[in-house]
């Protein structure tokens, strides 16, 4: 999203996260803006009942936690490392006279969380009145769209698990398994090597 030179010149340092390492905890006030070199950040909180939900899902180049980092605001969510990660962190002030000194930088962060915003009204729309079958394609064709997902023979292959699936729709995991089936015997998906590909 930013260009790392330019993080870097601002005073941002790479941080290295072991897979499960958590980047930053829900309830916390917000310290740094943050840019993921490689690997994967999810943010998610937990019900009453323990169960995970997941507010989103971020990779390489894309930042995440900015509107608490904005408002000044505790973190409603945590952030963790899906998988050994490497992130830029930037401090809050530097990242602040950053984007008064940069205002392209500034329009992209704006048009970048008008995106999640976005993605959210839709999905809680999703959430709260339709099928699983609509709810599962609908996140799949917003991560084609979003976050890049690679496009092969087979076609474009759906990169998250079952677990992440349900954790992003609010369906359970079995459900989530019984609806790709289903959604395969359609022809809408395709599962070669238990791998889901659109």
């Amino acid at each position: 999203m930013i260009a790392a030179d330019l993080l870097e010149k601002y005073g941002a340092s790479k941080k290295f996260y072991e897979k499960t390492a958590t980047v930053f905890e829900e309830g916390k006030l917000p310290t740094h803006y943050y840019q993921i070199v490689s690997g994967e950040i999810k943010m998610n909180n937990y019900n009453d009942d323990g169960r995970e939900f997941i507010q989103g899902i971020f990779y390489k180049e894309q930042s995440f936690g900015e509107p608490p980092l904005f408002l000044n605001q505790k973190y409603p969510a945590s952030a963790v490392a899906v998988e050994e990660s490497q992130i830029l962190c930037l401090p809050r002030s530097n990242f602040m006279k950053l984007l008064e000194e940069n205002p392209a930088i500034s329009i992209k962060i704006i048009e970048n969380l008008a995106q999640r915003l976005y993605y959210k009204s839709v999905m809680a729309a999703e959430m709260s009145t339709q099928e699983p079958e609509h709810r599962v394609l609908k996140l799949i064709d917003h991560g084609i769209a979003y976050f890049n997902f690679k496009k092969d023979a087979n076609g474009y292959l759906i990169n998250f698990t079952r677990q992440q699936i349900g954790d992003l729709t609010g369906l359970r995991v079995e459900t989530v398994i019984r609806t790709i089936k289903t959604l395969e015997k359609k022809g809408v998906l395709k599962i070669i090597n238990r791998k889901v590909y659109r």
